[in-house]
């Protein structure tokens, strides 16, 4: 059978998501087509004439960029076999099967895939947590490394790959995604085929690697294996991983060998300085352990790059403004993505932020058009603070602006000019960072 597989977005990089199960299903005997629609046109007559075509759905910005492609899929053929996988396939299920979609999948999918080519009537289960024994992705059909996203250090574009060790995560953050799919339960990646998709990569002019894995030390037994062993071999590949505060307070003593074995730095989901909102969200740290987080980090000489929920119901002006203030004092502004400091709380179908009255007192039915569940704080002025800084990053970045100076105009809007910018930043070219920051 042909399979047509599908990416519309994954944070610039190349979709481990679409060739893990390309590889998986070439071996079974189908004839795969790998489309990444976010770098490549889509060849709508050679997909729609695909026996099973599969979307793969891990973000929320995926998924909505995968609606009008599957409609015009339709459009050219009405009857065809349409799956969705992915970390937001089961969440968004009912509204996927009104658009068509003929079956669901989430979690462990690449034996569902490979079972669903083989009997397009199989009766699969919406979610595996089977453990798999993975084989070396299929990276073929994708571009260039160098048509994704890029590291930048010292001012200078390095090539970026991309791979997974694990997937889900042992633990439960309210607004998680990965959590009403895994709850609890994560599955790792073998060392070998890790290694050899890296390898892969390197061959093709892959100069750094971005783990995928939701939290890098959810095995760090297993993690460490893997780049120490990458190390040994590349010894002037970097790469960067995500880790969670509370894993960097409890692995402390792990700090040095990630830094001894290239990695360049760490993004962790801090989320809010609010200890009332981090214990809405199950974060399971506090703001001081973020504190203690940069101070290891520091002194393990790695960059810690934050990533937050800026905006909430329960936002107020002055913890805004606090926040922009820590980051200034920290010495952080150049380690944040500035569209990070304009992320609106996004709560999805299925998520566990619904388990609270908090919650639901808040927000509105469920939007299916953006997925997700509407909200409005009690002071619209938050809300249009959130728009106008969404807007100003968006015109900033695409005239090339840098952190520093897409900061002071922030600060500018958050303070409505009422306090001069009273800081002076020097410039951190040195900061390591991906060239493409979206998160969500």
């Amino acid at each position: 059978m042909r399979v047509a597989l599908i990416s519309t977005y994954e944070l610039g990089r190349q979709p481990f998501g679409l060739a893990s199960p390309a590889a998986w299903l070439e071996r079974a005997g189908h004839e795969v087509l790998c489309v990444d629609t976010s770098r490549q046109q889509l060849p709508l007559e050679a997909v729609a004439q695909a026996g099973l075509i599969a979307f793969y759905l891990p973000m929320h910005t995926a998924t909505r960029l995968a609606i009008p492609v599957i409609a015009k899929i339709r459009r050219v053929r009405p009857e065809a076999n349409i799956c969705c996988y992915g970390l937001y396939a089961p969440m968004n299920a009912a509204f996927l099967r009104a658009q068509g979609v003929e079956t669901i999948l989430g979690g462990e999918f690449e034996q569902a895939l490979v079972d669903l080519a083989g009997d397009s009537l199989a009766r699969l289960p919406l979610i595996s947590l089977d453990r798999l024994q993975f084989i070396q992705p299929d990276r073929s059909q994708f571009p260039p490394l160098d048509s994704y996203a890029s590291l930048m250090v010292d001012g200078e574009a390095k090539r970026a790959g991309s791979t997974e060790a694990s997937r889900g995560c042992k633990y439960l953050c309210r607004h998680c995604p990965v959590v009403p799919i895994y709850n609890g339960v994560f599955r790792i990646v073998q060392r070998d085929v890790v290694l050899a998709d890296v390898r892969q990569q390197v061959a093709r002019g892959a100069e750094h690697i971005t783990f995928g894995d939701p939290d890098f030390l959810n095995g760090p037994a297993h993690a460490m294996a893997i780049v120490t062993a990458m190390h040994a071999e590349f010894p002037a590949l970097t790469y960067d991983v995500t880790i969670k505060i509370e894993h960097l307070l409890k692995h402390r003593t792990l700090l040095a060998a990630l830094k001894d074995t290239g990695c360049l730095f760490i993004t962790s989901a801090v989320e809010s300085i609010d200890d009332r909102l981090l214990d809405l969200l199950d974060k399971g740290h506090t703001r001081a352990d973020f504190l203690e987080a940069v101070r290891l980090t520091r002194e393990a000489g790695l960059t810690l790059s934050p990533t937050f929920v800026t905006f909430t119901p329960w936002t107020t002006w002055s913890n805004y403004r606090e926040l922009l203030e820590m980051l200034v004092d920290l010495d952080l502004v150049e380690n944040v993505a500035p569209i990070q400091l304009a992320i609106r709380l996004l709560v999805p179908a299925g998520s566990r932020l619904l388990e609270l009255p908090e919650v639901r007192e808040k927000i509105e039915p469920f939007d299916a058009s953006a997925l997700s569940y509407g909200w409005r704080h009690d002071d619209p002025a938050l809300d249009r603070l959130c728009q106008e800084i969404q807007r100003l990053v968006h015109a900033e970045e695409k005239r090339g602006a840098t952190r520093r100076a897409i900061f002071g105009k922030i600060w500018d809007l958050a303070h409505d000019r009422s306090r001069p910018v009273d800081f002076h930043l020097a410039a951190r070219a040195t900061i390591p960072y991906l060239n493409e920051p979206w998160y969500c």
